[in-house]
């Protein structure tokens, strides 16, 4: 038997290892006798902390095998570097227990409109609050979100087409501009998603502008938080950091 006070840095790497295992499959419903490096390869486009970390975790898989003896995790032919470990258990923590959006990045005093708002009225709501995404409801409804790069686009297209600005700021509701335009620039969120979660969805959608959180994730709810584009290098920076 060996001394396992000698070997705590291979058993804090082992137990890291083996919740990153757990956790994995238990979150992507693979099979439990999937080998670690196929489960990494399998979930790298579905998380961003994996992808980010993709080449150190199959070196991982590498060394765990190295250092178990027949598999038997009680007895450990080689101790990892420290940093290795420090490593393995940050990656461990950021997919175990990951920072939530609505608790860090989030803004969480979301200024709102209604869809019969005038685009002079939309415009001048954005500079009063500086803000450039602004979701828009009907009712209880969200239908979408004023963005004011979209407006401008819109604008434009108006004028080009012989339209008259003064039109298309009194005349012309937000409801009129957004039934126009696709709806994959903005998504909704429940309140427990995390900034790896959020962060992936801005890497499958390079149009994806803004992240609504809601309380169970519906349209049909007010907002909680909102996480925007400009958001994402702090959202990587907590992550870093965690």
């Amino acid at each position: 038997m060996q001394n396992r006070e000698v070997f705590q840095n291979s058993k804090r790497f082992i137990d890291a290892y083996n919740d990153i295992d757990y956790a994995l499959k238990t979150r992507y419903g693979m099979n439990r006798s999937m080998g670690f490096s196929d489960l990494i390869r399998k979930t790298v486009s579905m998380n961003y902390v994996v992808r980010k970390y993709e080449d150190d975790l199959i070196d991982y898989g590498r060394l765990r095998n190295a250092i178990v003896h027949n598999n038997n995790e009680e007895f450990v032919i080689a101790e990892p570097h420290d940093s290795v470990v420090e490593n393995i258990e940050h990656i461990k923590k950021l997919l175990t227990t990951p920072p939530k959006v609505i608790d860090t990045v989030a803004n969480k005093r979301v200024v709102i409109t209604s869809a019969d708002k005038s685009m002079r009225e939309v415009i001048k709501l954005m500079a009063s609050v500086n803000y450039s995404n602004i979701p828009v409801y009907k009712g209880n409804e969200l239908i979408g979100v004023a963005n004011g790069q979209k407006i401008l686009t819109s604008l434009g297209q108006f004028l080009i087409t012989g339209g008259k600005g003064d039109v298309f700021l009194d005349n012309v509701q937000i409801e009129d501009m957004l039934s126009s335009l696709a709806t994959d620039y903005y998504c909704v969120k429940k309140i427990d998603c995390t900034i790896e979660e959020a962060l992936n969805e801005f890497n499958k959608n390079r149009k994806l502008l803004a992240i609504l959180i809601t309380k169970k994730g519906t349209n049909h709810e007010r907002p909680s938080g909102i996480m925007t584009t400009a958001n994402i290098v702090e959202a990587q920076n907590i992550l870093e950091n965690y």
